[in-house]
C-alpha cells in the first residue's frame, strides 16, 4: 500500500473511531446508499434506452393502435417503464431518512460517554469531556453530509424517473381514429 493511501486509510479510520460505533452504521448506509445511487445512474444511462426502445419497438409491431384495447396495452408498457424507472426510489428516500437517524443516535451515544466520564471522574478534566462531546458532534455531522447528499441526488432522481415516464408516453403516442398514421 502506498504512503499517501495508508495516510488516507488511516485517517478515515481516526474518524470512524473518533465518532463511536454508530459511525459504523452510518458509514455502511452511505455505502449502500451511493450504491443505490450509481446503480440508478447506470440504469437510466445504459440500461433505460434500450428498455425504451424494445417498448417502443413492440407498439410499433401492433397493427392496430387506436382501440380500446391498444390503449390499454399502451397504458401496461407506460407502467412498466415507469416501474423500472422507480425501482429503488423508496429504498434510497428511506436510507436517506435513515442516516440523520443514525447521528442522533450516535449522540445520545456520545452524550451518555459524557456523563458516564462524569459520574466516574467529576467535571474536573476537560479533556475527557471533549473526547465524549466529539463522540456526540460527530455522527451527528456524518449523518447528515449522507443525508444532504443523498437527499440532492434521490431528488434529482426521481425527477428524472418522471420525466423519463412522461416522455415514453409520448413517444408511445395512440393513433387517431381519422387517420391510420401513427408515429
Amino acid at each position: 500500500m502506498s504512503p499517501a493511501l495508508a495516510q488516507v486509510y488511516e485517517s478515515v479510520r481516526d474518524f470512524l473511531e473518533a465518532g463511536g460505533p454508530v459511525m459504523w452504521a452510518i458509514l455502511f448506509t452511505a455505502l449502500l446508499l451511493w450504491t443505490l445511487i450509481i446503480e440508478r445512474y447506470w440504469f437510466l444511462r445504459i440500461t433505460w434506452p434500450r428498455q425504451l426502445e424494445r417498448a417502443l419497438a413492440q407498439w410499433r409491431a401492433r397493427s392496430e393502435r387506436h382501440s380500446w384495447y391498444a390503449q390499454r396495452i399502451r397504458d401496461a408498457l407506460v407502467s412498466e417503464l415507469s416501474l423500472q424507472l422507480h425501482r429503488g426510489l423508496l429504498l434510497l428516500k428511506a436510507l436517506v431518512a435513515l442516516c440523520p437517524l443514525l447521528g442522533l443516535l450516535g449522540t445520545v451515544f456520545g452524550m451518555v460517554q459524557v456523563f458516564e466520564t462524569l459520574a466516574v471522574n467529576g467535571s474536573g478534566n476537560p479533556r475527557l469531556m471533549a473526547s465524549g462531546i466529539s463522540l456526540a458532534t460527530l455522527p451527528t455531522m456524518a449523518g447528515m453530509v449522507v443525508a444532504l447528499s443523498g437527499l440532492y441526488f434521490s431528488a434529482r432522481l426521481r425527477f428524472h424517473a418522471d420525466h423519463y415516464t412522461q416522455l415514453a408516453a409520448d413517444r408511445l403516442l395512440l393513433c387517431d381514429p381519422a387517420r391510420e398514421e401513427c408515429a
